[in-house]
């Protein structure tokens, strides 16, 4: 399983700076969608001119214009592109053609999709790299969040998937015993004084080496 350092600051410096404390344990770094919009598709390119030897996620969450997004954020520097589950199919094609025309990888994001299962089936059929089941910080702070169920749907839709939702010291185990290929860690890491400690104790309770391998 790979390491996924959701950024979801504001401005460039502090991205900068948290994705230097992460470089040698994160696997990938993302560049969360609150980011995106605060400093635009520069911020991509930035932190890929910074650290060029790490995959880049640029988190667009794309729900049209498949095609052209994904160019946009692929041409800035992003490894990796996310687009929305709930996109129209056409949108979903579009963005699989854009990264293919450059090896890329196309997640599709599966937030407030009602039928996870079924639609994680459906995209892949497309031609998607990999599925993201993941809840809304919103659903998140409600009492009725279900953590485990989320996490049996992703293993009972039986494609390969990353884990977005709460991924934390008291998660990242049973995440990488589901069989996860990415686990995405947003709050865990850019509220603690110490991010770098905070994910090679991560890495650790995962089962992981101490260092990223790529």
């Amino acid at each position: 399983m790979k390491l996924q350092v959701a950024i979801d600051l504001l401005d460039r410096e502090s991205a900068l700076r948290l994705a230097g404390e992460v470089r040698p344990y994160a696997d990938i770094i993302e560049i969360g969608t609150p980011l995106i919009k605060s400093e635009g598709l520069d911020v991509v390119r930035a932190v890929k001119s910074a650290f060029p030897e790490i995959p880049v996620l640029a988190d667009m969450k794309t729900a049209d214009t498949g095609e052209l997004e994904a160019r946009l954020a692929l041409d800035a520097g992003a490894d990796l592109i996310g687009v929305l589950g709930t996109a129209g199919n056409a949108t979903i094609r579009g963005a699989i053609k854009a990264a293919r025309e450059r090896n890329k990888t196309v997640v599709v994001d599966l937030i407030s999709v009602p039928d996870k299962i079924s639609r994680a089936r459906e995209v892949i059929g497309f031609g998607a790299d990999l599925v993201e089941f993941h809840s809304s910080a919103d659903e998140r702070d409600s009492p009725e969040f279900d953590f485990a169920g989320l996490l049996d749907e992703a293993v009972r839709s039986g494609v390969r998937f990353s884990f977005a939702s709460g991924v934390d010291r008291s998660t990242v185990a049973a995440v990488q015993a589901a069989g996860a290929e990415i686990a995405v860690i947003g709050g865990a890491i850019y509220q603690s004084t110490d991010p770098a400690a905070t994910i090679r104790e991560l890495r650790s309770l995962a089962g992981l080496s101490e260092y990223r391998t790529a």
